[in-house]
């Protein structure tokens, strides 16, 4: 019996580490390069959907494909959709900050984004130049985009 629930212990584990999320890093000389050019005239409306059926219309960014790269350096590409987040480190303190790709502007020297869906008028603005670290995954919350 205890072989038994270790063999099934065993494998609960091994399908939660085969459905982890995968982080991904992005220099941040590419995320400049990736926001080359986008203002607020290019901003698109979207409307996104949650597991619950709520529905959230905002601007995101027009990035389709976000070019980043695995932890050993080998390029990578995402789909941007809305379960993808992006984690900043920057400051003194090695500050973490989340948040919703889609949402994220860069504006000359300040990344500006959304940590929430819930609260949209909750926005972080973070000094381009005290960032150190940008890691992105598919958090894999169930948002996906809709038409209306």
């Amino acid at each position: 019996m205890r072989k038994k629930l270790s063999a099934l212990s065993v494998g609960f584990l091994g399908l939660f580490l085969l459905n982890a999320c995968t982080t991904y890093l992005i220099p941040i000389d590419s995320f400049k390069q990736q926001f080359i050019g986008i203002d607020s005239t290019m901003l698109k409306q979207v409307t996104v959907q949650d597991a619950l059926g709520k529905i959230y219309t905002y601007l995101a960014n027009p990035i389709k494909t976000i070019q980043c790269m695995d932890k050993a350096g080998k390029p990578h590409e995402l789909e941007n959709k809305p379960s993808i987040e992006i984690r900043f480190t920057y400051g003194e303190k090695n500050k973490k900050t989340i948040l919703y790709f889609d949402r994220v502007f860069l504006n000359d020297s300040i990344i500006t984004g959304a940590p929430s869906r819930f609260i949209p008028s909750l926005v972080k603005n973070i000094p381009l130049k005290e960032v150190t670290k940008i890691e992105i995954q598919d958090g894999g919350k169930k948002f996906r985009y809709i038409e209306k």
